[in-house]
């Protein structure tokens, strides 16, 4: 009676042999997904802020991980939901600006908070916004002297756009397009962003006379100047934000240094 049951023993051990090699194969699998995955690291943090009772604030934060991590904006703890509150997503998906605008105190001075998670992780990066009415600005706050004008321009040809700030210590200048930060270094050289050391090159672009610049030169302390060659570039809508910052600019170059 024990003698028929051998045979079919003998059958089953080659199965469950053959089995085995494909549940390694998926487990082997899964952790190398696992391996793969990252968890969220942040590229870029926002910056505490103060801003004009009726101006903006942008806060930008970019985070780098894999699964590509998700983020989300938090006013005290809560995700930020105002008409006034605007999320732009970056174009590769790698973070967004987190927009204020117009600025109202005291309702929008708070701890504002950049959420980046995925799979594997979460991490978090606060930063503070101060709003001010104007009788409580302090001495040497950043004032836009000369903004950027709308371009129409010809394709191929080349776009200048200025920006000049006053302030104490001397500001920093940042270029928003579509209320996206500016890449000046990851555009095959096509938008170059100049500080005042080559201002002279700026306005020489632009035909402008030497006693222009001259004015320039005596009334101007930092200028900024984004160029944007080899597109069609209509009514540009370029914002700008100046903060307080170490200086960051350089005297303008006397006008014998500038080209004619």
């Amino acid at each position: 009676m024990l003698v028929p049951s051998c045979p079919t023993m003998h059958r089953a051990r080659p199965t469950l042999l053959l089995l085995l090699p494909p549940l390694l194969l998926v487990q082997g699998l899964l952790l190398h997904l696992a391996d793969a995955q990252t968890p969220p690291k942040f590229l870029r943090t926002p910056n505490d802020q103060t801003g004009v009772q009726g101006g903006v604030a942008s806060f930008i934060c970019q985070a780098t991980g894999d699964p590509r991590p998700k983020i989300v904006w938090n006013k005290k703890g809560k995700k930020v939901s105002n008409q006034r509150f605007e999320v732009i997503e970056f174009d590769d998906g790698s973070g967004s600006v987190l927009r204020i605008q117009p600025l109202r105190t005291p309702r929008d001075e708070a701890i504002y908070e950049c959420v980046a998670s995925n799979t594997v992780g979460e991490i978090s990066a606060s930063t503070r916004l101060t709003v001010l009415r104007e009788d409580q600005l302090p001495p040497g706050f950043p004032t836009i002297d000369m903004g950027p004008q709308l371009k129409v321009v010809e394709r191929t040809r080349t776009a200048t756009m200025l920006c000049a700030a006053s302030g104490n210590p001397d500001p920093d200048i940042s270029w928003f397009k579509d209320f996206l930060p500016v890449n000046t270094s990851n555009n095959n050289g096509r938008i170059k962003q100049l500080r005042s050391e080559s201002f002279g090159k700026c306005l020489a672009l632009k035909h402008t006379s030497p006693p222009l610049i001259s004015m320039f030169q005596q009334q101007l302390k930092c200028m900024a100047c984004i160029l944007l060659t080899d597109s069609l570039v209509v009514g540009l809508p370029l914002q700008t934000h100046s903060l307080p910052s170490p200086p960051q600019c350089s005297n303008v170059p006397p006008l014998s240094a500038v080209a004619t």
